[in-house]
């Protein structure tokens, strides 16, 4: 079993988004001494909450400072960018970091403003292409385009014969059926729909069809919200901020975007007693949002959850407000699942001489 983080650019209460970054870039580093296997950054924009706007500038600036774990975007969204220049841009990591840079494609809305801010063409709606888009940027990755293709003989730096990893990342059913049918790998975002999780990334590993494009089995990634303590009320508190600023969401209307994310303490003091005591466990079958507590609190029910989806890897997301306490809460997942930390020889960034 492997173990991930996604990184979210958070920006903690008091401080700012270059901050923020300096944090994400910190934790890169943590989790590749800690011996995670991938660190993913995200893609929000205008948003107060998360500084990482661009994924691939923190994959770029994350280069240099690890040598060890795998880099990547969670996700890049492809409803608002051209195929080939994501294609293009990545194989361009992946040639400043062979072996180490994922593609993670997802899609969504940023709300009106800043969909139409992003879209290049805005004399016609946005279309719902979402399968053509993964389709054509695999094909530029992999030189796959039918032999009467205009596109077909443009290979993407032919001296390069390294390709990222690709992943489709989704919240539904109908992500893990195109990640199946394109033969790549799929991550289901168990934070937003946790009731979806285990049936989606079971339907992905029986309808999975190798298509030349990197896998010839199925790999599935459970993303969870964690948030670990060294006891289970410590656990309990620090989660506050994720359940405060899920509340706070549910609250702003409009200005969602201007949500920050608040401390354990005013977390308790905005929420009502119902958003406190939302479950962090499974009960009587169903899923959390969050999945907090002590290292046995959350080891049982990560075990549970990864034992019903059949997720080969775990990649944790987490709203912890404090950068430490965040870190802290990622080396007692490693510790507690027994996840070898990377020898220093291995995380020493490469230099050039001469």
């Amino acid at each position: 079993m492997k173990f991930s983080v996604v990184d979210l650019g958070t920006v903690s209460p008091g401080t700012t988004e270059t901050d923020a970054l300096a944090d994400s870039l910190a934790t890169a580093r943590h989790a590749d001494a800690l011996g995670f296997h991938r660190i993913w950054f995200a893609e929000h924009h205008l948003s107060r909450s998360g500084a990482s706007h661009h994924p691939e500038l923190l994959i770029a600036a994350a280069i240099p400072q690890t040598r060890g774990i795998r880099l990547g975007s969670g996700a890049v969204l492809m409803n608002h960018y051209s195929p080939f220049k994501v294609a293009e841009m990545f194989k361009q990591l992946e040639a400043m970091a062979p072996g180490r840079i994922d593609l993670g494609m997802g899609r969504a809305t940023a709300g009106p403003v800043i969909d139409l801010a992003l879209q290049r063409d805005r004399s016609r709606r946005s279309q719902a292409d979402h399968g053509q888009q993964i389709s054509e940027t695999l094909a530029w990755l992999y030189d796959a385009f039918p032999d009467d293709h205009p596109f077909a003989g443009h290979r993407l730096m032919p001296g390069v014969p390294e390709v990222p990893q690709t992943w489709l990342l989704g919240s539904s059913p109908n992500g893990s059926a195109l990640a199946a049918g394109l033969g790549i790998g799929y991550t289901f975002a168990g934070f937003i729909n946790p009731p979806a999780a285990a049936p989606a990334l079971r339907h992905y590993r029986e309808t999975f069809r190798p298509q030349g494009f990197g896998l010839d089995a199925p790999r599935g990634i459970l993303a969870v919200n964690v948030t670990v303590g060294d006891t289970r009320d410590e656990g309990l508190h620090l989660v506050n901020s994720a359940k405060g600023f899920y509340a706070r969401l549910g609250r702003a209307g409009r200005g969602a975007g201007q949500v920050t994310v608040p401390s354990p303490d005013e977390a308790a003091r905005e929420m009502t007693d119902d958003q406190r005591n939302e479950p962090t466990a499974i009960v009587d079958g169903s899923w959390p949002r969050f999945v907090a507590g002590g290292p046995d609190d959350v080891r049982a029910t990560l075990e549970r959850m990864l034992e019903e989806s059949g997720a080969d890897e775990l990649m944790v997301q987490d709203l912890i407000a404090d950068p430490g306490a965040r870190r802290h809460s990622h080396r007692l997942l490693a510790e507690m699942f027994g996840v070898p930390p990377r020898p220093a020889e291995c995380r020493r960034p490469a230099t050039r001489t001469g």
